[in-house]
């Protein structure tokens, strides 16, 4: 079946449904579990591309980086040796633009996620493998071993950490969106949720936080109703029938989304943000590997090397995610509590 480019000019003059639904062909021809390529095939050595193929989402940009001895000398034996990142992205079955997606050629896994994961594989020495997976198979691939590390807006969380060992890199950020002629704000306070029928993405960390505020709803004599849909598509045809009040999710992937649902008679907005980590902490992205595996370390240590030379703030700014900046990558920080209190 042929397949359309979604060129930016096209792009905008979608249908938010129209859009996605195209962007989740070009995904679904990829397939489920199998490796992404990406532009480092072709690269300059020392280089990494990022921005490839993103139909109009980022600046695509060479960036010079290369193998640091220092770090890459405490790389687990069996990863050094094998010479080689596995790099999982859940991007399946439709991606999160501008997070992981399938580009403009219908075959390369592009993204913030893979691009960075490409970045610290080249300061690691190791060539790195992209594989393919959904939001559930990546967690199972790092189980298996198959997967190294994840480079997939993963969170850090307290319940996380007692599988997974976690590196730091963006700052995370939850948002809601809804229609542009809805009149409603989060605001803040979970309260406001009352009555409301919001959609969320399951296993994910938002799921988690939406399934609280709806547990102290109750208590309150109050309810919320959640929705589950399989895919972006799904979502937005939702929100734009009024199926569904808002939909709450990664806040990068809502701004990329509004900005480019502006002139379109589908057009959202932002209905207020809220930390990835609750409350009393601003929530995390990291680079997620086994508990113990020993990646963490050098993984934090490559990506502080980025931070410190420039890489790091070119890469944010290729994605227009500059304003979601951390000074320096963690191994391990406190990260969304138990009882997300």
């Amino acid at each position: 079946m042929r397949i359309l480019n979604l060129r930016s000019s096209l792009l905008r003059g979608l249908s938010a449904g129209t859009a996605v639904a195209t962007l989740a062909t070009g995904l679904a021809a990829c397939g489920g579990n199998s490796d992404a390529a990406g532009k480092s095939d072709g690269e300059t050595p020392g280089t990494v591309t990022v921005g490839a193929h993103s139909n109009g989402a980022a600046k695509e940009t060479d960036l010079k980086v290369s193998e640091v001895k220092a770090i890459s000398a405490e790389l687990p034996k069996t990863i050094a040796k094998k010479g080689k990142l596995v790099i999982g992205v859940g991007a399946l079955p439709t991606g999160s633009v501008p997070l992981n997606f399938v580009g403009d050629d219908q075959k390369t896994l592009t993204g913030a996620e893979p691009d960075f994961g490409r970045l610290v594989a080249a300061v690691l020495g190791l060539k790195p493998e992209v594989k393919n997976l959904t939001w559930e198979n990546l967690f199972v691939g790092i189980d298996s071993g198959k997967v190294d590390t994840a480079f997939s807006n993963v969170t850090d969380t307290e319940e996380r950490k007692k599988k997974y060992e976690f590196a730091t890199y963006r700052q995370d950020n939850l948002g809601f969106e809804v229609p542009k002629k809805s009149t409603w704000n989060f605001d803040g306070d979970y309260r406001n949720l009352a009555g409301k029928t919001v959609s969320v993405s399951r296993g994910t960390n938002q799921e988690k936080v939406l399934l609280e505020w709806k547990a102290k709803l109750k208590k309150e004599g109050k309810d919320l109703t959640v929705k589950y849909y399989p895919d972006n598509n799904s979502v937005y045809l939702a929100l734009n029938s009024g199926k569904i009040d808002a939909h709450f999710g990664p806040n990068p992937s809502i701004a990329y989304h509004t900005t480019h649902t502006a002139n379109t008679p589908n057009a959202t907005r932002s209905a207020g943000k809220f930390s990835g980590a609750g409350t009393k902490l601003q929530g995390l992205i990291a680079a997620t590997s086994k508990k113990d595996s020993g990646l963490a370390e050098p993984v934090s240590e490559a990506i502080n090397y980025l931070i410190k030379n420039g890489q790091y703030a070119k890469w944010l700014a290729a994605w227009n995610l500059s304003n979601e900046a951390v000074s320096t990558s963690k191994v391990n920080p406190p990260g969304l509590p138990l009882d997300n209190s």
